[in-house]
């Protein structure tokens, strides 16, 4: 089925459900948000559409969805990322084997292995992606620490939080209010792969003050051989809440020690086919990766008068990681030892106000970033490094993003960015350090660079009935070469390449919402046209800007609440991620299904003494990494994943069972074409079939 029939199917089946559905009820009252000092910049329109969620919580004429506390709790899969792929338009990538949700990639809107480049992960509405490739850890946020998610798909983004957001924004939204008192949570449980967790929370308010703290702990041997993993992290935070104003104070911490196993290698040439033989064994028995991270965050919001607040916030992130790689006997390949620091500024006005007699909306600021990055590139733990990378980066930006309601029916938004960013790059040369196998021996050419970009978004959202709404936007975003695109993420290499250019991208979106009833729908039809898409080789560990490429689809999401006790929820995408010029032009970008499908149902058996949830989720077949002329015989495989989870709670005792895939499907989401031409070496990131984890806990 094309495209454009899609989109005239979903947009005409909304219509039929909204007329149909529609009964004479008053206008929503035109209420704005209130304003968190540590809350999404996202305030969507200033009416939406009664029920839907709309444009509450995104730009004026995005698509958007919510996963809600109570999404997260049931969700039968065990890591944030994998609830998140739950959501249309979004796919994964995991190197690692999914343990606790470590080396697991979030791409929204088919941008394969550079996925976690162009998704900006926020956390309370501050950015949570390092300058560097990696992108954001989401397994770092403790899953009970988190009140919703708001995603906010297309590039509009940019405005409000600068580059990084081509494909969208994902803000996690922890949880903020104490109620009066001491409450307090603890959690164990156990799975497969002698798998062990627990977790421990506590709030505690007072008049205006409030404190919080959340604390998980994690084990696991891993399903591949050489895949242990443990982690520690937690999140504290104290707050003031007055008439005036507010304040808050957090402080985050994560501790991961991780065993990388590596991949298992088909290539009918030399007879081997791994993924199938000896899916769990290890090609690299002796790497590891570790990282230590520390995130300070403090900020406070002033009424200035009626309608008018100042937020100020700011943060200090240091992250520390450890990467050694040796051959399949122990002798060392290379050793990375980097810290990355990140100092930053975010002060804004918010300015509820009228224009010509129309309510309106105003949100501006400044941001201001410093990011610090030393890497220390060794043959081996202990040696002198070889190279030293010591690079700088400074960006500065303004921004504007304004909402007006036109009619009491009618919400437009505008808004822009201008952001400068300054970086310098030196590396240390020592050619008398001892030279690995991956190692070279010469300099890397030193960069002093600064450029000036610009974002904008225009949209507008139109309410025919108190059911039926449409939305559109128009946008312009770009995506500044980070640190990893600049120096390569080799162990020891001196792959540069400072001349890259930055990544441009155009979107054009249109779709419908409506909510009849029981029932509520979204979709949405998108074309984005994109330059210098900056991409990343995992062969040549260097990153180079691709010839125009192309990414459209269409992306539906409904839900269902068939009684009381039971809820169904479920979206289809359709992603065409397509080179449009150069010479793969009309190929398909590698690493990106076509066609992506969930469903999940939720059902409450005997109250809340009893429950079941259930999710299924579909990827179609992709092209393997690097195979940009789409002829490597090997691709990602199609596959279907079912999960279940059966819970209950009892007064303060709570306990839950779940599996995923209960099927025991052997699969893989991510591969490498390495082999030369009529050569077939693929080597594949093997994941595990059926798990389990028991869970039991009290609160009080």
């Amino acid at each position: 089925m094309g495209v454009k029939r899609i989109v005239v199917s979903a947009a005409l089946l909304a219509a039929m459900l909204a007329t149909k559905g529609a009964r004479a009820q008053e206008d929503r009252p035109q209420l704005l948000p209130d304003i968190y000092v540590n809350a999404s910049r996202i305030g969507g329109g200033l009416t939406s559409l009664q029920g839907s969620g709309g444009a509450d919580i995104g730009m004026v004429g995005t698509s958007t969805s919510v996963i809600s506390a109570e999404d997260i709790a049931r969700a039968p899969q065990a890591t944030v990322a994998e609830i998140i792929a739950r959501e249309a338009g979004v796919q994964i990538s995991t190197l690692f084997n999914g343990v606790n949700g470590a080396g697991t990639s979030i791409d929204l809107r088919g941008f394969g292995v550079t996925g976690p480049s162009n998704t900006l992960v926020l956390v309370n509405g501050r950015r949570l992606n390092d300058w560097d490739q990696v992108g954001a850890d989401i397994s770092t946020i403790p899953r009970n620490a988190i009140e919703r998610i708001e995603i906010t798909r297309g590039n509009s983004g940019t405005v409000l939080y600068g580059d990084g957001a081509i494909g969208g924004v994902i803000n996690i939204v922890t949880k903020k209010d104490a109620r009066p008192g001491f409450a307090g949570r603890i959690e164990g449980g156990f799975g497969s792969f002698r798998a062990g967790e627990g977790n421990v929370s506590a709030t505690a308010a007072s008049g205006p003050w409030s404190t919080s703290v959340y604390a998980n702990g994690f084990r696991s041997d891993g399903y591949r051989d050489n895949n242990d993993t443990q982690r520690f992290n937690g999140v504290g935070e104290i707050r003031y809440a007055g008439e005036q104003g507010s304040a808050f104070f957090n402080v985050a911490g994560d501790d991961l020690k991780l065993r990388t196993p590596g991949t298992r290698i088909f290539s009918p040439p030399l007879g081997l086919n791994e993924p199938v033989t000896d899916p769990r064994g290890t090609a690299t028995p002796f790497d590891y990766g570790n990282k230590q991270a520390v995130n300070l965050t403090a900020g406070f919001t002033r009424v200035l008068s009626p309608g008018l607040d100042l937020v100020v916030d700011g943060g200090w992130r240091r992250k520390d990681t450890q990467f050694a790689t040796f051959d399949s006997v122990g002798n060392p390949f290379g050793y990375n030892d980097s810290n990355l620091t990140t100092s930053s500024l975010t002060p804004r006005i918010n300015w509820q106000t009228a224009l010509f007699g129309l309510p309106a909306k105003v949100l501006t600021g400044i941001d201001v970033y410093r990011t610090e990055y030393d890497s220390r590139r060794s043959a081996f733990v202990g040696a002198p490094p070889r190279h030293d990378y010591l690079i700088n980066n400074t960006s500065v930006a303004a921004y504007w993003q304004q909402t007006v309601a036109i009619m009491p029916t009618t919400d437009v938004s505008a808004g822009g960015r201008v952001q400068r960013d300054a970086l310098d790059a030196r590396d240390d040369f020592n050619p008398a350090a001892p030279n690995g196998p991956l190692g070279t021996g010469s300099t890397g050419t030193p960069l002093d660079t600064a450029e000036t970009n610009t974002a904008y978004h225009v949209g507008i959202e139109h309410r025919f009935t108190p059911t039926f709404a449409v939305f559109a936007r128009a946008a312009q975003a770009f995506r500044v070469p980070n640190v990893d695109d600049r120096v390569g993420m080799s162990p020891v290499n001196s792959v540069t390449n400072f001349s890259l250019r930055t990544q441009k991208s155009h979107d054009l979106e249109a779709g419908v919402r409506f909510n009849v009833g029981s029932v509520t729908l979204q979709s949405s039809y998108y074309d984005m046209r994109l330059t210098d898409e900056i991409s990343f080789s995992p062969i040549t560990f260097a990153n180079v800007n691709l010839d125009p490429t192309r990414r459209r689809g269409v992306e539906t999401l409904a839900t269902w609440q068939a009684a009381d006790n039971l809820r169904f929820k479920g979206n289809i995408t359709y992603t065409d991620a397509t080179f449009r010029d150069g010479p793969f032009a009309g190929h398909s970008v590698p690493v990106v299904s076509r066609w992506t499908a969930n469903a999940t149902a939720s059902w409450n058996i005997f109250e809340r003494y009893l429950m079941l949830d259930a999710a299924a989720r579909f990827r179609s077949e992709r092209y393997v990494d690097q195979d940009n002329s789409n002829t490597n015989p090997v691709k990602i495989p199609s596959y279907t994943l079912w999960d279940l989870r059966l819970s209950g709670e009892v007064d303060h005792f709570f306990w839950s069972v779940a599996v995923e895939n209960i099927f025991d499907k052997h699969y893989f989401d991510y591969a490498i074409d390495q082999g030369a031409p009529g050569f077939v070496f693929v080597p594949v990131y093997t994941l595990p079939g059926r798990t389990f984890i028991v869970k039991a806990g009290v609160t009080w």
